[in-house]
């Protein structure tokens, strides 16, 4: 466990809020919410920016100076403030639930043979005034849109993807996920599934440090960029370059983008899960000691 004194503390915090502002931008709310990819990252996920803003050590480490004294989950500890034991503890289960689901999906062979069709299935069989992005239109137009989705065939393993189906693509899926079975579907060449790193990371703040929480975000914002450019939506006003995955060319394209993303993905998911273990095994010590 590392002491972090008052320095190196203002320090870490004025590198995070500079990397946090340069991430973000000026865009307002507003703003976010209306462009289809920054949208997700803060409607379907939770974390707001004031608290993607705020730097947390992680509990790895204690600060000499008082300033996390009054947080959520903070008190005093030997050498400063940290993490308390207790919080940890009362996070166990979930400390304990993440790194054995991110260890599982991260041991599975990773399939790279969807095609992002997943979003198609979202919107298949609507008219444009229903689907989940109305104020975009479709590529191809409706009927194109169906038929696209019936010819390349839908092979969605991730649940959260899954769920937001329209009635009538969820027979078409070669797969039925459900919230029981996540853990032993969920693979490691998913879009979405790489994007939820963000999702456990955030979840087990102030656990996790802040590094690790934006990493996780920024990666998701560059899954998402693939996710939107393989959707059948017509995002060319906002200079976005589809993907057309309803060509041979578009499907290898996708393919190649799963494979990059994936790599990108892997060291993240590994830091977020090797620093879980290190909390439960320091916390396992600790008790040992008392």
């Amino acid at each position: 466990m590392a002491i972090i004194d008052a320095n190196e503390a203002s320090w870490r915090r004025s590198v995070h809020a500079e990397r946090v502002d340069a991430v973000l931008g000026t865009a307002t709310h507003e703003e976010r919410i209306a462009d289809p990819v920054e949208a997700f990252l803060w409607t379907y996920y939770s974390y707001r920016p004031r608290e993607l803003r705020r730097y947390h050590p992680g509990a790895l480490d204690t600060f000499t100076d008082d300033e996390v004294s009054t947080w959520r989950g903070y008190g005093p500890r030997a050498g400063g403030f940290g993490v308390r034991l207790d919080f940890i503890e009362q996070r166990r289960s979930t400390l304990e639930f993440v790194t054995g689901f991110l260890r599982a999906t991260g041991n599975r062979t990773a399939q790279h043979g969807c095609f992002g069709m997943h979003e198609w299935a979202m919107v298949y069989q609507q008219p444009q005034d229903e689907v989940r992005h109305a104020a975009w239109p479709l590529r191809l137009g409706t009927e194109a849109t169906n038929k696209v989705v019936e010819e390349v065939g839908v092979r969605c393993t991730h649940f959260d993807a899954y769920r937001f189906f329209t009635p009538a693509a969820v027979p078409l899926n070669a797969f039925n996920p459900t919230r029981e079975s996540q853990r032993e579907l969920d693979q490691p060449g998913c879009i979405h599934a790489n994007m939820d790193l963000y999702k456990w990371a955030y979840k087990l703040s102030p656990i996790l440090p802040s590094e690790m929480v934006l990493d996780a975000f920024e990666n998701a914002r560059r899954l998402r960029e693939i996710d939107m450019r393989a959707s059948p939506y017509d995002l060319g006003s906002m200079s976005m370059e589809p993907i057309r995955v309803e060509t041979p060319e578009g499907r290898i394209e996708y393919a190649n983008e799963q494979r990059r993303l994936a790599k990108e993905s892997m060291p993240i998911r590994n830091a977020i899960a090797d620093y879980c273990e290190q909390v439960m095994n320091l916390t396992e010590a600790f008790d040992e000691v008392q």
